[in-house]
């Protein structure tokens, strides 16, 4: 597996260091590959909603086998899934699933771009997607993306004449798509992004077609494709050692938060892409034919491709350095050509060539993680030259400083350390995902520098600028500042070089429920991203609330020290909702931002600061029952949800779960998805069942059907059908259908008043087929569709009750909605009635 990962290397063909991956470390046989694609003038483009909707098969050999520049166009960051790894939804799953596309590109060779366009949950119909995006925004940044990206060619993974049939995104990244072919070249159409960018017009325009999209194999095998081309996407990669299906497999392998680690594949494999607009080429088989992609393709490329073509032809595999002089003289060529666009990409990617045929080591690396604005920090250097080509490092320098050596000889396999005391001006940003700086739309996130749109991250703070002789020939390389360090368990490791605030602040629980008028401590935690500091701290809060002491002061010795403030809160009388956020004052400035920070091992650390603020709400609640066990599926924050109302949460391992085992718990509720993802339940099914038999209160949230199906039928005692209803209008209207029932009126009366305010969607995958034995709660729909009435079902069986839910609790509660908080009080409560120690929470 290890030789399979290190072949992969020759894959990624752009040989720049993205932000904290380790440097590419390039064979002969991976050099050669990157002078296919450096011959090679011709881009794609290929366009659809989300995270993992990219076919990375076709991505992989547009980019590898064609040698084409490829790019994915994902026109949201998938805000709106769920997440199968961690707790992170909303904006931070975004800043998730952005850099696992990012890992997926490193794998399969593409570049990747977004628009502005936030997730904001499934929707029915593009009708619904574009309002709420903003059709005329997205469809700019589309725009302005095939502008920029010039491809020659489009590739849409959705058909645009389906609307209604899939994910409203989906068609709708196609229409836009459509759209877009035709606008990209209008001299007349956006005409404020020409200050930067020219018109572009591609050359066609595909549909990314399969048996799916035809409702079964039989069906798509008797098609006409006469307006189709097709392409052995599982064609073998000598030069690589790998397949280009095993390559794709591994770059879907990166989504994990969304399920998609599998098996590799191999073998062949036919892709099929539909014809929509444009020039139809002759050539079944080649997207590209009709189009030059060759050197001639541009005004003095003829001298370029004279020398290139050599070198590919002739490749010395033995001593790669031995083309350097052939390659300079190239480069030097390069730089005269006119065209800017072909100009900028075949410099770059030329000159990162010429540092792998040297055996060029160039690094930045910061002696801390981060550092604040006005600070200064040491960025240590390193240069080596692995080759015996004549380099002469002029000089290195990062901003306005500069390393005190200058014209080192690079002489071969020496190191040079040098350092640079790098001063970090106050006007430098923050790091932070760019497109969470300011607040947006539910539909749209607010850039304010139209310069930023369609980037997939925030640029690096810091470049260091190598400027480097070969033999008085000058080229300058650019390098990102990032942060090389090293832990036990894991060996050498890299994390970008951030810029924070000299403080942070944050509450442990971003909703806060009081259940009755009595005060409460709130725990606020500042931490010191510097050394030595010593503030005071605000807590802001609205009418009606009452703090015990606005304003407490802090002072914290060591950077990454935390220390926790308490402020007494008290509640209004009424019901009410409202927020609170601390403010650190500190040297004069006032610090308002949380630091969130993302690890896992297959993406880079990611460094998020987010509005401090934590909801609080008002509620007049009654339960039953104090102990709560808890399974845990794919990951939720109900535990903690149901903590704010009093109820003592015990996390039960699955393994634990035996006879009698589960019998002290006043009700036992499964996570979401639980049944996807945890294998063992298959086999302790029976035992939750006696535990209802006994009198226990068992509640299901929701499992998916579908791709990943529950692991077994009997989820209920009694026979019940998932499905993939659901209803994704969060204001859709709600009718209780069994109104005298337990459910809805004990220990809470539940309204239609407790169905407001609620966030994304009202639930997913419901039922559509239950037993006799079940009583539906709950009807609602979508607007223009029939009532679903599955969303909550309820069952006696023995002498307990068996619930279950596909309501979205696990947005719900986090979000503060009161009434899904009393509707998920009464689900633990059912069956308690005429206990005797009933707790009453009630304010």
């Amino acid at each position: 597996m290890r030789n399979f990962l290190v072949s992969l290397i020759g894959v990624l063909l752009v040989f720049n260091v993205s932000l904290a991956q380790a440097p590419k470390k390039s064979s002969s046989s991976d050099i050669l590959h990157s002078i296919q694609k450096l011959n090679f003038l011709g881009s794609a483009l290929y366009i659809a909603a989300h995270p993992d909707d990219e076919n990375t098969r076709l991505i992989s050999y547009l980019s590898n086998e064609v040698k084409a520049r490829t790019a994915y166009l994902s026109l949201t960051r998938g805000d709106g899934g769920q997440n199968l790894i961690g707790p992170e939804l909303r904006e931070l799953l975004g800043v998730l699933r952005t850099q696992e596309l990012l890992a997926a590109r490193r794998i399969d060779g593409g570049e990747q771009f977004f628009t502005r366009a936030n997730d904001f949950g499934y929707s029915k119909h593009p009708n619904e997607t574009l309002k709420i995006w903003n059709k005329d925004s997205v469809l700019g940044d589309v725009v302005r993306i095939i502008r920029k990206f010039k491809p020659d060619v489009i590739i849409n993974r959705f058909d645009h004449r389906s609307p209604g049939s899939t994910h409203g995104h989906h068609t709708s990244s196609a229409m836009l798509s459509v759209e877009a072919f035709d606008l990209a070249g209008n001299l007349s159409a956006y005409t404020n992004q020409f200050d930067k960018l020219d018109a572009w017009q591609p050359k066609r325009l595909f549909f990314n077609t399969s048996w799916w999209f035809y409702g079964s194999e039989e069906k798509f095998k008797a098609a006409d494709k006469s307006n189709m081309l097709s392409f052995d996407v599982g064609v073998y990669y000598p030069l690589l050692g790998v397949s280009n299906n095993e390559i794709a497999s591994l770059a879907s392998n990166q989504h994990l938060c969304q399920g998609f680690g599998r098996l590799t594949s191999r073998g062949s494999q036919n892709e099929y892409v539909e014809f929509l607009k444009g020039d139809l080429p002759q050539d079944k088989n080649n997207i590209f034919d009709g189009i030059d992609t060759s050197w001639s393709r541009v005004k003095g490329g003829e001298a370029v491709g004279a020398i290139l073509y050599g070198i590919e032809k002739n490749f010395n595999f033995q001593n790669p350095s031995s083309h350097l002089s052939s390659l300079l003289e190239a480069h030097k060529l390069i730089h005269q050509i006119q065209d800017d666009h072909w100009r900028r990409l075949k410099s770059k990617e030329l000159e990162d060539i010429i540092t792998a045929i040297t055996g060029l080591y160039l690094e930045a690396s910061a002696k801390n993680a981060f550092a604040n604005p006005g600070n200064e920090v040491q960025i240590n250097i390193e240069a080596l030259n692995r080759s015996d080509a004549s380099i002469i490092l002029k000089s290195v320098s990062i901003s306005k400083a500069k390393a005190n050596a200058t014209d080192l000889e690079l002489t071969q396999n020496k190191k040079i350390n040098l350092t640079i005391d790098l001063s970090i001006p106050q006007t430098t940003s923050y790091s932070s995902p760019y497109w969470l700086n300011k607040k947006g739309t539910l539909g749209m996130y607010t850039v304010e520098d139209p310069n930023l749109i369609g980037k997939p991250e925030t640029p690096s703070a810091f470049y260091a600028h190598f400027v480097l002789d070969f033999d008085g020939y000058p080229v300058t390389i650019k390098r990102p500042v990032i942060h090389r360090y090293s832990r036990p368990d894991k060996g050498e490791l890299y994390r970008p070089f951030d810029i924070l605030p000299e403080a942070t602040a944050s509450f442990k629980d971003k909703v806060m429920i009081f259940a009755d008028g009595k005060s409460k401590k709130i725990p606020v935690s500042i931490k010191a991203h510097r050394d030595s500091i010593k503030g005071e701290i605000v807590l802001c809060y609205s009418k009606g609330w009452r703090v015990d002491q606005e304003s407490k002061p802090f002072e914290i010795a060591k950077k990454g020290d935390e220390q926790i403030i308490m402020f007494k809160l008290t509640p209004p009388t009424n019901e009410d909702e409202s927020y609170i956020s601390p403010i650190v004052k500190l040297n004069g400035k006032e610090l308002t931002k949380e630091l969130v920070t993302i690890a896992y091992d297959h993406v880079p650390i990611q460094s998020v600061l987010l509005p401090a603020e934590a909801k609080v709400v008002r509620l007049n609640i009654q339960k039953v029952g104090e102990h709560i066990g808890y399974i845990v599926g794919a990951g939720d924050k109900v535990p903690e949800s149901l903590e704010q109302i009093g109820y003592q949460v015990h996390i039960i391992d699955p393994n634990s779960i035996n006879v009698g085992t589960l019998q002290k718990y006043d009700a036992v509720v499964v996570g979401i998805r639980a049944y996807n993802v945890v294998k063992e339940l298959k086999f302790k099914q029976k035992y939750l069942f006696d535990y209802v038999e006994n009198g226990g209160n068992l509640v299901l949230q929701y499992n998916t059907a579908g791709r990943w199906a529950a692991q077994f039928d009997n989820l209920a005692p009694y026979p019940m059908k998932l499905s993939r209803d659901r209803v994704t209008d969060e204001n859709a209207p709600v009718q209780i259908i069994a109104k005298n029932h337990e459910l809805v009126n004990f220990p809470n009366k539940i309204t239609a008043s407790d169905f407001e305010g609620w966030v994304q969607e009202r639930g997913l995958y419901f039922p559509n087929e239950w037993d006799k034995a079940f009583t539906p709660i709950l009807s609602m729909n979508d607007k223009e569709e029939s009532a679903k009435s599955g969303s909550l079902l309820v069952a006696p069986y023995g002498k307990g009750h068996y619930i279950y839910s596909g309501l979205s609790f696990f947005r719900e509660l986090p979000a503060g909605v009161s009434g899904a908080y009393k509707i998920f009080a009464n689900m633990l409560s059912i069956g308690k009635e005429n206990i005797n120690n009933e707790t009453n929470i009630k304010g």
